[in-house]
This record gives C-alpha cells, sequence and structure tokens, in this order.
C-alpha cells in the first residue's frame, strides 16, 4: 500500500515512561461530516477514532502486521465511507503477513467492494474473493521465493453505516454494545456486554477435522496439524494447503447505531491472556478517564505484555465509534 497506509512498524517510547518498548502510533480521527449528505447518499451519523500498538512480548523477532486505514478508498474512490482495518498473526516468518498487509484490502477493492451503495452480497463476494486472490498470490510468490510461513488474520471493513468483519485462525474481533441504553443517559456508568464476532479456526473443532481428514490430513492428540500447525485457516503455509488448509474466511455483518461502542482487534497473544469481558472493561474505563485511542491501545497491549506475562507477540486495533 502507499505511504498513506500508516502500517510501518514504530518503536516509540509510551510518554508516560521511557522504558515503555510498546509501540503505537498518533491517533487517527476521522474527519469526515457527520450525518451530511452528500449527493444523495447519507454520510453515517458517527466519526471513527482508531489505533494500534504492538510489542513482540518475549520472542526475538516480532511477526505480526497490522492495517489502519481511516479511508480506505485508495484507488477505488466512491460517495460510500470506506475504512480498513487488520491484524494479521505471522508463524514461521513474517514474510506472510507482511505480503497480506500489503495487499488484502487491495485485492478486496479490485474484486468490486462496493463504492456508492452497500450491497451485502457484493460485499460478502469481494472480500471471498480478495482473500482467494491475496492466498494464491502469496504462495505462488512464497513457491518462488522458497519460503513457507503463514499468517492468520482479523480484518474489519467500515461501509458507510455497517461494519464486516472477516477472520482466518485465531485472531479475534470483540464488540463492546450498550446494554441498558446508558449512552442516553452521560450521568450513568455504561453497562457494556462484550460480542465476540468471529470464530476460531482450530484442526481440533469438528468442520475443520472433517476437511483436514477428508484432504489426507490428520490432527494429533494435541490438537495441531499434522502435530504441528495450530490453526487450520490461514493465508500461506504451502506446506499445509494440500492437507486442509485453507484462507476461506467466515464474515460477519452489522449496521452501527448508538448501542455499539468500540471493537477490539487482537492476536492470539493478546486473547491469551484476556477475556473478551475484561478487555473491554479495560479499555471502558480508560476511555471513561478521556483519555485517547493511542494512549488506551498502548495500555492494553502493555497490560497484556508485562503485567500479565504474554509471552507470545501482542496486537491490538481499537476502533472506537464517536455518536452525535
Amino acid at each position: 500500500m502507499s505511504e498513506n497506509t500508516h502500517t510501518q512498524k514504530r518503536e516509540a517510547a509510551d510518554s508516560e515512561s521511557k522504558e515503555d518498548y510498546v509501540s503505537s502510533k498518533k491517533a487517527k480521527i476521522e474527519s469526515c461530516a457527520m450525518g451530511s449528505d452528500i449527493n444523495g447518499v447519507k454520510e453515517p451519523s458517527f466519526l471513527i477514532e482508531a489505533d494500534a500498538a504492538e510489542d513482540k512480548g518475549s520472542r526475538h523477532t516480532m511477526e505480526d502486521a497490522w492495517v489502519v486505514l481511516l479511508d480506505a478508498t485508495l484507488d477505488y474512490p466512491g460517495n460510500l465511507r470506506c475504512a480498513h482495518f487488520a491484524i494479521y498473526d505471522g508463524h514461521g516468518g513474517r514474510l506472510a503477513a507482511e505480503y497480506a498487509q500489503k495487499h488484502l484490502h487491495r485485492n478486496v477493492l479490485s474484486a468490486g467492494l462496493p463504492r456508492e451503495l452497500y450491497d451485502a452480497k457484493v460485499t460478502r463476494r469481494s472480500i471471498l474473493n480478495g482473500f482467494l486472490k491475496t492466498d494464491e498470490s502469496l504462495l505462488h510468490e512464497s513457491a518462488e521465493g522458497g519460503w513457507q510461513d503463514g499468517a492468520t488474520a482479523v480484518c474489519v471493513w467500515v461501509l458507510g453505516q455497517r461494519v464486516v468483519v472477516a477472520n482466518i485462525g485465531d485472531a479475534k474481533a470483540v464488540l463492546a454494545r450498550s446494554t441498558d441504553g446508558s449512552r442516553n443517559f452521560p450521568d450513568r456508568v455504561q453497562a457494556l456486554k462484550a460480542i465476540v464476532l468471529t470464530r476460531e479456526h482450530k484442526p481440533i473443532f469438528p468442520l475443520e477435522r472433517a476437511r483436514i481428514q477428508k484432504s489426507g490430513g490428520f490432527v494429533s492428540p494435541d490438537g495441531r496439524l499434522l502435530g504441528r500447525l495450530e490453526v487450520s485457516r490461514a493465508f500461506g503455509d504451502r506446506q499445509f494447503k494440500k492437507v486442509g488448509v485453507v484462507a476461506t474466511p467466515d464474515l460477519y455483518s452489522f449496521e452501527v447505531t448508538n448501542t455499539e461502542h468500540f471493537i477490539i482487534l487482537g492476536c492470539d497473544g493478546l486473547w491469551g491472556v484476556f477475556g473478551p469481558s475484561d478487555a473491554v472493561d479495560f479499555v471502558q474505563k480508560l476511555l471513561n478517564e478521556g483519555l485517547p485511542v493511542a494512549i488506551v491501545s498502548r495500555r492494553l497491549v502493555r497490560e497484556a505484555v508485562r503485567e500479565r506475562r504474554c509471552k507470545d507477540n501482542c496486537t491490538a486495533i481499537i476502533i472506537v465509534f464517536k455518536h452525535n
């Protein structure tokens, strides 16, 4: 992607501590008008503030990659608002994660992601085709380059008033939603429910195991594919594609109303030490203190790595819906 993708790795220190090695970036806040009408297309009645943070944990290398694009139109402009966020969790190396980071969203756009009016069927087809094209081209390039690593993915597109989530592997998206309408009562503490928007793809799960066995593979007693791979869907993993590993995502969509507050995207390292409700409560408390998303994302990752002893790479993106 271009320099506007804001996906470069950073090693900036947290301003609150010179010893904070969690990398993050300046908060990104959408600048489009709320509730306006442009060429007959009504703009959503909310803005988006989003940011990402990462830490390699106790690993020697960082194999995650991520994307934060508040304006994700690239070379495909249109009246329909398009934002894109993604985390790619690499395994066996970083090349597959970086490849998906660079190519997936553009492939989804070129496959026909709606740019004028939201269409659920067209959106679904373009995301599925974009995932397939990305994996096919990645496999071709990895064969030529002699590398075999893979990457899981959790991706979000905000199209107008709709959110579409796609995932492969064990990265997750969690939505924080009001349960009692407390957004309308600013003096009350909001009660937020954590809703997991994604389904993990593990070899031991029945549907995944059936596909693997049909392809001639097996799942070992510890739940790994051929005793080696912990996920059953991923980009790349060239040596496992013939035994049932696919890059077909699960998709979920919903319309943003005033009850949707924020989404947390995280690799499996984050969710290994945070439960969904625990993470929502942690983020909600900091947002209620008035902290910007840039600081909240860094504190979430710092809590995971330093306090809860996450030993894996840890990456998180927080997407906040700022309503009128």
